[in-house]
């Protein structure tokens, strides 16, 4: 499966990794996600790309475009 990573500028703590990698392990056929607080990064293995982001964005946090 492939990595799709996202920038995610808002990310600068602990709490916004736990709180972005709990909501995208949720979404169907994701295999694993993880959040780089220093390169304000999310990258997932597998998954539905509009289904992340929504995830994240549902999570409180906006994705770089």
């Amino acid at each position: 499966m492939d990595t799709t990573t996202y920038s995610v500028p808002e990310i600068s703590c602990g709490h916004c990794k736990a709180a972005i990698e709990g909501a995208v392990i949720d979404v169907a056929n994701v295999e694993s996600v993880n959040v780089d607080i220093d390169s304000k990064t999310v990258a997932v293995v597998g998954g539905d790309t509009e289904a992340i982001v929504a995830a994240i964005e549902d999570a409180g946090y906006d994705v770089a475009r």
